[in-house]
Formats: structure tokens, sequence, C-alpha cells
């Protein structure tokens, strides 16, 4: 785990400090915290969630500009990604191991966005924004060299 002098706080003081009530986030990653015999996970609150999605999208989409509501579209695919079995657990992001799965989830719904509000150029729409999201994530398969 990396510490550096810009650490404002550990993540096992907001948990002790209110009695387990609380949902934390950083920028940095933080293993897993027991407070109470319960275990909290805090988030890691930073750009690697929204931003390949972000940028997916609108490179399906052929976005001529980049509109405030394609951020929040972005933003709200996030969330929605985010279960009560998430929250229980005190996190306020999915997990990061699924993340091709959730950038391509924000990517589709950015780029659907940009449909929506005539910035897109790539024409004309795909009828499965999804498995068209798919196609384009890279995938970093490598040949076995002997």
């Amino acid at each position: 785990m990396l510490f550096t002098s810009k650490k404002l706080i550990e993540p096992t003081k907001p948990y002790s400090l209110i009695q387990g009530r609380t949902v934390f986030s950083s920028g940095s990653s933080f293993d897993p915290v027991k407070y109470n015999d319960q275990l909290f996970i805090p988030g890691q609150a930073n750009n690697a969630y929204i931003f390949p999605g972000l940028g997916l999208g609108l490179v399906m989409s052929g976005a001529i500009r980049m509109h405030d509501e394609m951020l929040l579209a972005a933003s709200e695919a996030l969330a929605c990604q985010v279960t009560q079995e998430h929250y229980d657990k005190g996190m306020t992001f999915p997990p990061f191991s699924n993340i091709r799965t959730i950038s391509a989830n924000i990517a589709v719904k950015v780029a659907a966005k940009a449909y929506d509000l005539g910035l897109a150029t790539r024409l004309p729409r795909p009828e499965d924004l999804v498995k068209f999201a798919e196609s384009c994530i890279y995938s970093p398969n490598y040949r076995i060299y002997r």
C-alpha cells in the first residue's frame, strides 16, 4: 500500500469516530477495515472509474464536443452499478475488479446521450450499443512464443 505525506486520514478513523455509520472514499486504495465485527471496504474515488468509459463513449459515438449532460450520464451510469450489497460493506463504488464491465456500461450511456443530443457523428447509430462498446474495448491478448 502506498502512503504519502498527502494522505489526510487513515480509513480506520472515520469508522471508529462515527461508530461505523459512515461511507469512506479516498483517492488511494486502502485495505478493508474491521469495526465491531463488521468489515468495511473503503472506496477508491478517483478518475479511473469515470474517464475510461467517458472516453470510450465519446469515441464510439464520434461526438463532436463534450456536453455536461454526457458527464452526468457517465456519473449516473457508475452510480447505478453500486448495489445494496456494496453499500452494506461501506463501498461507494462497484469493485474495481469489474472495471472493464463498468467502463463499457458507462460508455454506452455516454454514447447514447451523444446521439440523443445530436452530437454524434458516427452514423447510423449502432443498434446495440452494448455489443458495440464491448467490441471497441481493447483486450491485451498475447501470443505465447517459444
